[in-house]
């Protein structure tokens, strides 16, 4: 018989994390505990409030609901959840963590074994000119070939300096460059933003206007310089066919998958036979999860032979994260096997 337990808890951010919504100092989430007579296995129900489809007064009264009715099994649970995706997500990593050879175990691979890495970018938060100067450097010291800006915050003119200030020391060959606008841009200003983005070797340009204006992103994507990549856009749409209309009416060049956002695994995984039936690429990004449900995206992208850097580097962000083996190394994720879990099930 299997029981199952949840219990909040709040990531404190090292440095205050800006986006075009805002400042980040605190990041709430919730751990599902599930247990049989032999194992217990715990999932990471991630949402973020104010963006997350599922951000709505019954959340904890629906992982009530989800414990009590734990026994259905997964299968159930998924179509039950199907408006709360970080449930969805969390109940999926529950039952492969219970599962699995260890409850840090979902997916075995090279990378569980500390024999494979995961590429991943460098992110650039939102803040003053210095802030993010600071952070670029930093990036580039440790590693990193690719790195991500959050563009929207200051005035697009400074942005664009301090992203020619790297392209003036490295070239695309050398250094990847992503942005990423968070829905930032009006229609017409997206234009001209990618016009000079287009001057700059960028790689690609994440949600340059905001949600719900398809014709609009459709003619964006049509006609841009710089490749397009819809993150927020997938966010809510949780019908199969409204998704194989959403990326045939929009056919951006890339779709973003954060499975606590769209049901995970299973949720992704049908963005991604849609966007390869279309010939639409994609990569993976955590949605700053703690370890636990970092460590599960992982080895769920691993699994998958993700192409390219992904955007998996958020594990360092908080002060009191839980203790894992992930470790960021050279602009790589991977297992350092001499670390070990620390994470407290009751």
């Amino acid at each position: 018989m299997v029981e199952a337990q949840y219990k909040k808890y709040i990531l404190n951010f090292k440095s205050p994390s800006g986006t075009s919504r805002g400042i980040l100092r605190t990041k709430e989430t919730w751990y599902l505990i599930i247990k049989n007579s032999e194992s217990v296995g715990v999932g990471e129900c991630g949402i973020l409030r104010g963006l997350s489809y599922d951000d709505r007064p019954d959340y904890e009264e629906k992982l009530k609901w989800t414990c009590a009715n734990i026994h259905k099994g997964p299968e159930f649970l998924w179509e039950a959840l199907i408006e709360y995706p970080s449930i969805q997500a969390g109940v999926e990593m529950a039952f492969l963590s219970l599962r699995g050879s260890d409850p840090f175990t979902l997916f075995s691979s090279q990378f569980t074994e500390a024999q494979g890495i995961i590429q991943i970018n460098g992110l650039v938060w939102m803040g003053d000119e210095q802030f993010m100067k600071d952070q670029i450097h930093e990036k580039l010291e440790a590693g990193f070939n690719c790195i991500k800006m959050k563009i929207g915050a200051i005035d697009f003119n400074e942005e664009f300096k301090l992203l020619s200030s790297i392209r003036n020391q490295f070239d695309k060959d050398a250094i990847t460059l992503r942005v990423d606008a968070n829905g930032g841009f009006a229609f017409a200003k997206a234009k001209e933003v990618l016009s000079q983005l287009a001057t700059l070797d960028i790689h690609s340009i994440e949600q340059p206007i905001a949600v719900n204006h398809w014709e609009e992103m459709g003619e964006l994507c049509a006609t841009t310089p710089v490749p397009i990549a819809l993150d927020e856009e997938l966010i809510g749409v949780v019908d199969v066919t409204k998704k194989r209309l959403l990326l045939q009416t929009i056919n951006p060049q890339y779709i973003i998958l954060k499975p606590s956002f769209i049901g995970g695994f299973r949720g992704s995984e049908q963005w991604i036979d849609i966007a390869e039936t279309e010939n639409i690429g994609w990569w993976i990004t955590s949605a700053l999860e703690s370890n636990i449900g970092l460590n599960a995206i992982a080895q769920w992208t691993y699994k998958l032979k993700a192409k390219g850097p992904q955007g998996l580097g958020t594990g360092s962000l908080f002060t009191n994260n839980i203790t894992s083996p992930l470790e960021v190394k050279n602009g790589t994720l991977q297992i350092n096997p001499k670390m070990h879990w620390d994470f407290k099930f009751n």
